[in-house]
């Protein structure tokens, strides 16, 4: 990775983070409001919130690859001003369900899935436009100034997120949400407009096809596809279920619940700001194996709340999931970024997306079925029986022997 700090960030690229980080924070407090408005408004259970979960995170797996092809055929600028506008109109009528009384928990999750669809193509689109606007050395930087954002919003979102439903009731929470959202369109409207790529039109399953197939065939990018799939498979296991875990088992109040995630944004911040003192005493690939080591090391702490219910000890936990995998994250798209051909570089997101992201909703359902069969405690077990697999994977593979970052395809 260059020097932080090394020379200022393009213009626009610096628009995208600011737009990235009125996103990020608009969806924290979104993502933190909604099980707890269900929980406390409506009643609902720990399988409900899970199923909730799921409804929420399922455009991640439906809409990432069509993402995808459109990220690599038309303005990525114009597609992120969509995408967002559409996430601002579903906080606003779940704003606007809250405040007439009409709000129940199928309505929340449909307006939550529809305003998610927003944040995947948003997801998509956004590393694949990084390339276009600063030079290949400052790839790592990019991705990292992007992390910092998001870890920023994660410390934030849910701990303002939370504060809010307890003081002031969940309306003002998705008022605030809304608003960011509308911002982040502001940013992103200042950015340049691309010239749309200029390529013959070819069957959107083909173009699907070689992204998968180059991801498939990558000696790098294939087990950290993997790990991916067992990190956040096992991570919304626990996610799916850990408000009505925290409020019912370690007996937190909401206050305390949004300030437990805000703890998972405070590693995430930590582990953005010390990547660049770890680059400079380890190799690439070593860095890409914190990431899973010490979300094994969270899930082991998470298990331990269920012989010793502690709200500070959940806090170190979400802390070990936050300052690791962040340096993960940040790694693994320079990786991405460094080795996939431009024009290429939509799609293969688009897969790796679908892939990870999409096992999201299926993580949250087998959270809620385990719940409802078994209790919440066992969802922490199966949860760290995911986190080990994942450690495993990439531990086991060529990736951790890396150097330094490889040359592009």
């Amino acid at each position: 990775m260059s020097k932080i700090g090394a020379a200022p960030m393009p213009k626009a690229f610096r628009r995208l983070a600011w737009s990235n980080l009125s996103a990020q924070f608009s969806e924290q407090v979104a993502l933190a409001a909604a099980p707890l408005a269900a929980v406390l408004l409506l009643g609902a259970t720990a399988a409900d919130t899970g199923f909730l979960q799921a409804a929420q995170t399922l455009p991640f797996l439906l809409f990432s690859l069509p993402a995808g092809v459109l990220a690599d055929r038309m303005s990525r600028r114009g597609l992120m001003v969509a995408s967002e506008m559409l996430r601002a109109a579903s906080l606003t009528a779940i704003l606007l369900l809250l405040l007439s009384g009409h709000l129940g928990l199928t309505l929340l999750g449909l307006l939550g899935a529809v305003g998610a669809i927003g944040t995947v193509v948003y997801s998509v689109a956004a590393p694949a436009m990084i390339p276009t606007l600063v030079p290949r050395p400052r790839l790592g930087d990019a991705n990292r100034v992007l992390e910092l954002a998001r870890s920023s919003a994660f410390v934030a979102g849910p701990t303002v997120g939370g504060a809010i439903v307890g003081w002031t009731g969940a309306s003002s929470a998705y008022v605030l949400a809304a608003g960011l959202s509308v911002t982040a369109v502001v940013f992103l409207s200042g950015l340049p407009i691309e010239a749309c790529p200029q390529s013959a039109k070819r069957n959107p399953f083909v173009e699907l096809r070689e992204g998968a197939a180059f991801v498939a065939r990558h000696a790098l990018l294939r087990p950290v596809l993997i790990t991916a799939v067992f990190f956040n498979l096992s991570w919304f296991v626990i996610q799916g279920v850990f408000v009505a875990y925290a409020v019912r088992h370690l007996g937190l109040t909401a206050p305390q619940v949004g300030a437990t995630f805000g703890v998972y944004g405070a590693g995430m911040l930590l582990g953005a700001l010390a990547t660049p003192w770890v680059a400079k005493r380890v190799a690439f690939g070593a860095m890409i194996a914190v990431g899973p080591a010490t979300a094994l090391a969270g899930a082991l702490t998470m298990v331990a709340t269920i012989f010793y219910p502690s709200g500070v000890l959940a806090g170190l936990g979400f802390f070990l999931f936050g300052v690791g995998p962040i340096i993960w994250v940040i790694t693994t798209t320079t990786l991405r970024q460094a080795v996939t051909p431009g024009p290429m570089l939509g799609r293969v997101s688009a897969v790796l997306m679908t892939a990870t992201s999409g096992s999201r909703p299926v993580g949250a359902a087998i959270g809620a079925v385990v719940a409802d069969h078994y209790g919440t405690n066992a969802c922490m077990v199966v949860a760290a029986v995911g986190f080990l697999i994942q450690f495993a994977v990439i531990v086991g593979s060529s990736v951790p022997r890396l150097q330094e970052l490889p040359q592009a395809a």
